[in-house]
């Protein structure tokens, strides 16, 4: 598998860079939390991260939320998928909500989210004056019914 470098800052030495649980098992790096937070049910927060990161032209940074998190405590990113774009140089952050019906506690190193980077083409538009025909058409949300 090929790899690509990507510069990283780490505003704070206490936090590790971003790591695969499960190398080359996995697709997302582990974000964690650079600070305590509680977040009660229905409400959210930004979640810095402690890094700055410099993702290459070409490619986009996704913030993906924890299955963990989303199945046991109602947590999830608000924004899902956030994007990093490449030009972007600030902290990173994460929007969490809580759907849950209890108060979640973060702590400071706890993973709170997964990036995944991914290749980001820049599109070229091609205005045309009708698409060509495909056997789905015009069919969507839900037009092949539930089984």
């Amino acid at each position: 598998m090929k790899k690509i470098k990507i510069d990283i800052e780490q505003l704070n030495k206490d936090l590790p860079v971003p790591e695969y649980k499960h190398l080359g098992e996995d697709a997302g790096l582990d974000l964690r939390a650079a600070h305590d937070e509680v977040i009660n049910p229905r409400e959210w927060k930004l979640i810095k991260t402690g890094i700055r990161i410099a993702i290459p032209q070409g490619y986009g940074g996704f913030v993906h939320p924890r299955s963990g998190l989303a199945l046991k405590k109602g947590i999830t990113v608000l924004n899902a998928d956030g994007v990093i774009d490449p030009g972007y140089r600030g902290e990173v952050g994460v929007i969490l909500i809580n759907h849950g019906k209890e108060p979640f506690e973060i702590n400071f190193g706890d993973r709170i989210a997964q990036l995944i980077i991914k290749k980001t083409p820049l599109i070229q538009w091609n205005v045309v004056d009708n698409l060509d025909d495909t056997k789905r058409a015009e069919g969507g949300f839900g037009h092949t019914g539930v089984k």
